[in-house]
């Protein structure tokens, strides 16, 4: 066995001692693990976001932490088991790969996930939306929606006419900035726009290559760093924020954008 294959043994083993003897584990289901397991997804975000390598290391063992933890649960309802598991996406990958396990020619990567979207169709799924989870955070989600109908060829032909639908979105939705007082009716209505404008803006991302998710938590930290840096300066002048007007504020951020472009 090589030394993968004994750390991953080490560890089965000591998830059967932690679900045989320890109080917390012992208690853990499915559904509680739930929550858990999206926390350390996030974190393990957070490490590739911030390229650690250590902190990434320590969130991959975690992330793999629970996916044990689940198939040793399995196993216990003698559902299946990890070896189950692990046979299951080696059979998968080698179907839907044909391209290197087969005799079909690929001419590059679209190539790759137009099959892999056709052999999924193929197995189970009645539309090739099916595969995106609804829990998705919406970003993400729409982005991985527009991705899919492109694998079936429902796709703008160029940047171009996306980003006339971007203005044609911006328009629609423009309309209500003129508007003082709104209704239920009318807020409703400025939402399903915002929404639209939106949805051809991450649209468009995926034209120029530019990931929506990644993109918005950048300008996201970004902001922190710049609003930290303005309480720090109005500290300085032993002043609250809260205290200033909009115009010393101004003026402070103008010189946080300085530091932090």
């Amino acid at each position: 066995m090589n030394e993968a294959g004994k750390a991953f043994e080490r560890l089965l083993g000591i998830m059967d001692d932690l679900r045989e003897k320890c109080p917390w584990d012992r208690k853990q289901t499915l559904e509680s693990l739930r929550l858990l397991t999206i926390e350390e997804t996030y974190e393990l975000a957070d490490a590739i976001d911030m390229h650690d390598m250590k902190l990434l290391k320590e969130e991959i063992g975690d992330i793999l932490l629970h996916m044990v933890f689940y198939a040793k649960i399995a196993s216990e309802e003698n559902n299946f088991n990890i070896t189950d598991a692990i046979n299951a996406l080696c059979e998968k990958l080698i179907r839907r790969h044909p391209h290197i396990y087969g005799d079909v020619k690929v001419s590059g990567e679209d190539d790759v996930k137009k099959n892999w979207e056709q052999i999924k169709m193929k197995e189970r799924k009645k539309s090739v939306l099916e595969g995106v989870p609804n829990s998705l955070p919406a970003v993400v989600k729409a982005f991985r929606i527009q991705d899919k109908a492109k694998q079936v060829g429902f796709e703008w032909e160029n940047k171009k006419d996306v980003w006339k639908k971007v203005n044609e979105e911006l328009e629609e939705f423009s309309h209500y900035s003129e508007q003082e007082n709104f209704d239920k009716e009318d807020h409703e209505k400025m939402e399903k726009e915002f929404g639209d404008l939106m949805f051809s803006l991450i649209n468009f991302s995926r034209f120029v290559n530019v990931d929506p998710e990644a993109a918005l938590e950048k300008t996201n930290q970004k902001f922190i760093q710049r609003f930290i840096m303005m309480e720090d300066m109005a500290k300085e002048k032993q002043r609250a924020l809260r205290d200033m007007t909009l115009q010393e504020m101004d003026a402070l951020w103008n010189k946080a954008k300085e530091v932090y472009r």
